[in-house]
């Protein structure tokens, strides 16, 4: 038998495959040595308590204060974080980050009377602060977002408790992340050549694209079979969390944890129900999606791991990280020298962690801060998903360059939901530049069958996330007990709903919500959806050949935090607050299906 394919170990990556974080802090001493300044910077700060209501000059001071720690805080962080992220198995890197994020929720109690000492200041006597010291103006956004949260702030006691209780609150996150990343161990994948594959997070997603279906077949059930067993405990820990996230919003006086989640950003709960009303109307077309597939495979019963190989067989696309970076620029280019510049920064300064290593957290991310450059975790596979991950969160990337280089620190950060918009409109210029420069039919099948699935793993999957992860906040708050047995019937039941009962009813999918990290990130999914469908609008609009469109973009890009969500995505091209955007979307996806259907 052919020799068993080996995840390499951190040690034996090459270091020009790997990112480079001494762009953070040069040696262990410099981390160490900021990471006591924070904290001596957050005793101090205590000082300024109780002295806002005395005056314009007093406030400035306190918030020029608290900004720097933070800005200090976020440099430890990311340091920690990622240098976590590269070897979940290093027991020091690991201990470095629990120290950060003790030391996080230690700050974040010190600080926790800050935002009520604001508050009860109330906005006539803001007013006249801003009149009196002219220094406040350029602090007077993130004054005014701050003063939306009156109703929903406790008593600096309570807040300062809560604050500091963070990191013990964050536990059933950091449990679901050591159990993934680290802990879970699963069969061998035969492959079609006759060898053993080792079966990870990463090379799941590669396995379960395969042609071979006994490949893919192998990997889906072995993967699941241990999360199976293994669901009790994911129960236990998603359910603790959920429940904290109900907790959390009937203390600050929220009508319900999902309200609590999109006032963070001034989002109406109404764009969520819009987004879930609209998949139901269209989910004629992922059936009808999935209806092709079965034709195409020429299977008599089609199963959830049948949805992931590409419907022509692959062609002979393999992308090495190289050629996968030249590709990139050429795609990108529309949105002219400056972005493109940009982008080729990031790849000569090893800002891109690349391959897959034992240990190395799964999945993909574009993180940093104001004071780091924009760093980017890769699993690279040298195929066609890589290719659209690297350009995914070089829109991530991107847009944290362009709003750090155009926007004070206040405003230096931009909402979880406009982030997704920048990574998916890079994700849809490239789909067109790729459909314009292949004429090879198989090649454009499967460039087309790419985008399907994308839009199907994006706009239809995040919104049945979404939907799964409603009901479990909507019967955790009924107090019902959340156990494995009921997720898993809930999960299959909207399975079904959204892939038709057939296809949808293939037993081991009931488990999927044991895997996906997100139901931790609180209300998040469906950001991924209403992005996409906005993204689908802004990328048209690129490539009209209307510079003012492209201007508009850039703007946006530009923006961070200096704004609302919807009132920047307004100024760039796009209501969110209506359903056009949506229908937008849909018919590119419908009208991509029917040239598919028309090429097989």
């Amino acid at each position: 038998m052919a020799e068993k394919k080996i995840v390499p170990l951190r040690a034996d990556v090459k270091p020009e495959l790997t990112w480079d974080l001494t762009l953070v802090f040069k040696t262990e001493q410099d981390f160490e040595h900021a990471f006591a300044k924070v904290k001596e910077k957050a005793a101090d700060f205590q000082q300024y308590q109780g002295t806002l209501q005395t005056g314009a000059a007093a406030l400035l001071q306190a918030v020029k204060s608290l900004l720097a720690i933070d800005r200090q805080a976020e440099k430890v962080y990311v340091y920690a974080s990622m240098k976590n992220d590269q070897d979940t198995t290093d027991s020091y890197y690991h201990g470095l980050f629990s120290r950060v994020q003790a030391l996080i929720a230690q700050i974040s109690g010190q600080c926790a009377w800050f935002k009520p000492e604001v508050l009860a200041l109330g906005s006539k006597k803001l007013a006249t602060y801003y009149q009196a010291e002219p220094g406040l103006q350029e602090y007077r956004q993130f004054l005014a977002d701050m003063m939306r949260f009156k109703e929903h702030t406790l008593e600096p006691a309570q807040e300062e408790l809560l604050a500091s209780m963070s990191d013990i609150l964050e536990t059933p996150a950091n449990i679901f992340s050591v159990l993934d990343d680290a802990d879970l161990q699963f069969e061998d994948v035969i492959d079609s050549n006759g060898s053993r594959v080792e079966l990870t997070d990463s090379t799941y997603n590669q396995l379960i694209q395969s042609p071979d279906r006994s490949v893919r077949q192998q990997a889906f059930t072995k993967l699941y079979q241990v999360y199976h067993q293994f669901a009790r405990t994911f129960a236990q820990t998603l359910g603790s969390h959920v429940h904290i996230q109900n907790f959390d919003a009937q203390t600050r006086n929220y009508a319900n944890a999902r309200q609590a989640a999109l006032n963070q950003n001034n989002i109406p709960e109404t764009v969520y129900d819009s987004l879930v009303t609209a998949v139901h109307q269209h989910a004629d077309l992922l059936q009808r999606y999935v209806a092709l597939r079965q034709r195409t495979l020429g299977l008599e019963d089609l199963a959830m791991y049948d949805l992931y190989t590409p419907l022509t067989g692959k062609p002979e696309l393999s992308y090495s990280f190289e050629n996968a970076k030249k590709i990139a620029l050429q795609a990108l280019a529309v949105l002219g020298k400056d972005y493109v510049e940009q982008v080729q920064e990031a790849f000569d300064n090893r800002y891109i962690d690349v391959i897959h290593n034992k240990g190395k957290r799964g999945g993909a991310y574009s993180g940093g801060a104001y004071d780091t450059p924009p760093y980017i975790l890769l699993n690279w596979n040298d195929d066609l998903d890589s290719l659209y991950t690297l350009v995914h969160e070089m829109g991530h990337s991107m847009h944290s360059q362009f709003t750090k280089h155009n926007q004070p620190y206040q405003y230096g950060d931009y909402s979880i939901f406009v982030a997704e918009i920048a990574s998916t409109t890079n994700e849809n210029l490239l789909t067109a530049y790729l459909l314009e420069h292949e004429t090879d039919p198989q090649v454009r099948a499967y460039v087309l069958n790419y985008y399907l699935d994308g839009f199907k793993g994006t706009v239809y999957r995040q919104t049945q996330f979404a939907e799964f992860e409603q009901w479990l906040h909507e019967t955790d708050g009924l107090g019902q007990p959340l156990t494995a047995e009921q997720m898993s019937a809930k999960y299959l039941q909207l399975n079904q709903q959204y892939y038709g009962k057939t296809v949808g009813k293939t037993p081991q999918i009931a488990d999927e919500w044991t895997r996906i990290p997100h139901f931790y990130y609180d209300f998040y999914v469906y950001q991924y959806a209403t992005g996409f469908a906005a993204a689908t609008t802004l990328a048209n609009n690129i490539l009209d050949d209307d510079p003012k469109h492209t201007a508009d973009y850039l703007n946006y890009l530009k923006a961070g935090s200096s704004d609302y969500p919807i009132e920047i995505m307004r100024r760039a091209g796009v209501d969110m607050t209506t359903e056009n955007y949506l229908e937008s979307a849909f018919q590119v996806f419908e009208e991509r299906l029917t040239e598919l259907e028309k090429l097989l």
